[in-house]
């Protein structure tokens, strides 16, 4: 087996604060959570921000910009994987079906790597998905997706491509062969989100099989299938994710403390069927990004 790479989610943008206080929400919360995460064994944090007085998702980049100066000022070695999923959710108005409601929050491709481009993380995701999300419709078409691709690659950051289902793979597949984008690609796949593939060996199996050749790529699941999916993912050969966005659980029943107790279970699980995890700077390697910097060992 290779070194596997565990990603951690740390908040998301889902409706979770009031579920568990462990959520983190204000961005001194939010880097701390990344560090934890990172001294327990995960390589990536995975960063959404939230509202500190409501708690909601939000795309402020004060925010952003607070969280990842806490993080890079800490001298914390984990990379950084700002999401820009924020910007893509429809809801038809009632009145006029051709506009949205007044939850929905579409903003256009520049909007939705903003932050990326001022932070210059080392990962952003691309969510390449246009599907019902819940509720909603969550609505990625292929000329924003072009347009946010080649932004954040000009910037020298890496998309992560989420996808949520098969076609999902083939879209990001006729992006990579057709625009000159995306290229080396970085792939996770996301499982059992309402309404995207099941959480289970068969789906994951098939999404597995369209990526491409040189792809690099790691899977989650939500909720109750998030350990299961960690060790399905590695003996496949994959990296993984886990953490508070995903899953509030660390038992049946038993709400986690925080997202480090999450990737300390998934690296038990890890090293219980043979495998080892890889350190941030291995992870640099493995996923082809450059090596920190002197003064980035050295702060």
């Amino acid at each position: 087996m290779n070194k596997t790479i565990i990603s951690c989610a740390l908040t998301g943008s889902g409706d979770t604060t009031r579920l568990s206080p462990a959520v983190p929400v204000t961005p001194e919360q939010i880097a701390k959570e990344a560090i934890a995460a990172c001294e327990a064994g995960a390589s990536i944090a995975h960063i959404h921000v939230r509202d500190p007085k409501s708690g909601g998702p939000s795309a402020e980049l004060a925010l952003y910009r607070e969280v990842v100066s806490r993080i890079r000022d800490s001298g914390c070695p984990i990379l950084i994987n700002l999401t820009t999923g924020l910007g893509a959710g429809f809801i038809p108005s009632d009145e006029d079906p051709n506009r949205g409601s007044k939850e929905s929050t579409m903003m256009t491709p520049e909007a939705r790597v903003r932050h990326v481009l001022e932070l210059r993380p080392e990962i952003c995701s691309l969510d390449v998905a246009t599907m019902n999300f819940g509720n909603r419709a969550f609505v990625n078409v292929k000329d924003h997706l072009i347009k946010m691709a080649t932004l954040v690659e000009a910037a020298g950051v890496k998309p992560e491509i989420e996808v949520f289902d098969l076609g999902h793979v083939r879209l990001a597949r006729h992006l990579i062969e057709t625009q000159g984008i995306l290229q080396a690609p970085l792939f996770q796949l996301c499982l059992g989100v309402p309404w995207g593939a099941h959480a289970d060996t068969e789906s994951l199996l098939l999404m597995k099989s369209y990526l491409p050749e040189n792809a690099r790529w790691s899977a989650f699941g939500i909720s109750r299938a998030q350990f299961p999916m960690v060790a399905q993912s590695v003996i496949l050969g994959g990296h993984v994710r886990v953490g508070l966005e995903d899953n509030l659980y660390i038992d049946k029943g038993e709400l986690a403390p925080g997202n480090a107790a999450l990737v300390k279970r998934a690296v038990d699980i890890i090293k219980s069927i043979g495998g080892e995890v890889a350190t941030p700077d291995e992870a640099r390697g493995i996923l082809g990004l450059p090596a920190r910097r002197p003064s980035q060992v050295t702060h």
